[in-house]
């Protein structure tokens, strides 16, 4: 099996309830969606809810970055392309990248890094075989593509130098 590079992994529409009070969707629903992204995701390696209620081991979400581009607004259809960016047997680095799926302009991205845990002992474990040799199939298509600027960047108050001014 190959995988695209990114995949598409999620499609799903901007729903009333996310909606704020500036009339576009709510930064938490934009984590919720990506979120729906990432158990896509783990569908695709077989590490989804199916494989939790079999082996009571599961996979966490660490550390989360989002970026906010451009909004979308109630009934907006969103799009959701995946790039792993590295995995080992226990974590793996995604990068996730939210377009409005007719318009087709870049909407936020998230990266994130996930750890397998097994729920029993509430402890990283390694990731199942199979799993592992999804992640590395996928990892052949997408370490060839460009590491996105986004990824690891740091948040700050970007100065202007006082040469500059």
């Amino acid at each position: 099996m190959t995988y695209d590079a990114p995949l598409t992994v999620h499609r799903e529409a901007v729903q009333p309830a996310w909606i704020d009070y500036n009339g576009h969707m709510n930064v938490a629903y934009y984590n919720l969606a990506f979120d729906h992204a990432v158990d896509a995701l783990f569908d695709v390696i077989d590490v989804g809810i199916d494989y939790v209620r079999r082996t009571n081991k599961s996979v966490f979400v660490l550390e989360t970055h989002v970026n906010y581009i451009q909004e979308v607004v109630e009934g907006d259809p969103l799009r959701f392309e995946l790039q792993l960016i590295d995995w080992d047997a226990k974590r793996a680095h995604f990068f996730i990248r939210m377009y409005h799926d007719q318009k087709d302009y870049l909407a936020a991205t998230s990266e994130q890094i996930a750890v397998h845990v097994d729920l029993s002992e509430r402890r990283a474990a390694p990731l199942p075989d199979a799993a592992q040799q999804k992640l590395s199939r996928m990892m052949e298509s997408h370490g060839r593509l460009p590491r996105p600027p986004e990824v690891g960047r740091a948040m700050g108050i970007r100065r202007k130098s006082e040469a500059a001014e």
